[in-house]
């Protein structure tokens, strides 16, 4: 059965025996959930977090800006305007870029990109830097991971419809630390909490990271 927001919320009172609602005190659960999917969403590389987008490079200018729901790359690559030719770029640290093109008006196809940091004027906002500046304009296709819509805005999400254990203990982590909870109900919550992000991260960092032919087949050692 997927869990939903309402099924996850009433699954997280009945494991800590608490209502979670104002009248009780507590009215946080929507912060527990959202802590425990940044966490999970931090640890695991999963299908759900890979996104594209489409970038737009002005001539000139070494700068692009980042999406809003940016949280690292996975790739970037530079074509046409008019060539269907991908070329991917290499990504390195700023002060390469500032040290192998120390001009900006010096222009050309970018080969290389950089998190530059916050962009003028606005700390929230993150930009790209290329090098070289982009002596036109270019396209950039960029696959990168993105922290999807939470479960509490949506009501129900890929976590909670595949892997709903992670989900669960997270959360229940999250409102116990909260709740001031004793240590060995902790201790044992975390385990669970643990034991459901292992089996996560071979689905999420292992098996959908491989290929059979080149990896071979998933196994384990025998004793």
């Amino acid at each position: 059965m997927a869990m939903t927001y309402t099924v996850l919320g009433e699954a997280v009172a009945d494991y800590l025996e608490t209502s979670f609602t104002s009248t009780g005190g507590y009215n946080q659960l929507d912060t527990f959930i959202a802590q425990a999917e940044q966490r999970i969403f931090n640890s695991v590389q999963l299908p759900d977090l890979r996104i594209t987008a489409t970038l737009n490079a002005t001539a000139s200018t070494p700068y692009v800006q980042v999406p809003s729901d940016f949280m690292s790359v996975h790739s970037m690559a530079v074509y046409g305007p008019t060539a269907t030719a991908y070329v991917f770029l290499l990504n390195k640290d700023v002060n390469y870029i500032r040290e192998a093109y120390p001009d900006p008006a010096y222009t050309g196809q970018p080969a290389y990109y950089a998190i530059f940091g916050p962009s003028a004027g606005n700390a929230l906002d993150l930009v790209f830097i290329l090098g070289p500046t982009p002596d036109q304009a270019y396209n950039l296709e960029l696959q990168y991971f993105h922290y999807p819509q939470s479960i509490v805005t949506t009501g129900e999400t890929w976590l909670g419809d595949n892997f709903d254990s992670a989900l669960l203990w997270g959360t229940v982590v999250e409102a116990y630390h909260h709740l001031k909870g004793e240590a060995d109900l902790l201790a044992a919550y975390t385990k669970r909490y643990e034991e459901a992000m292992a089996v996560l991260k071979q689905l999420g960092d292992g098996k959908n990271r491989m290929d059979s032919y080149r990896s071979g087949q998933v196994r384990q050692g025998v004793a």
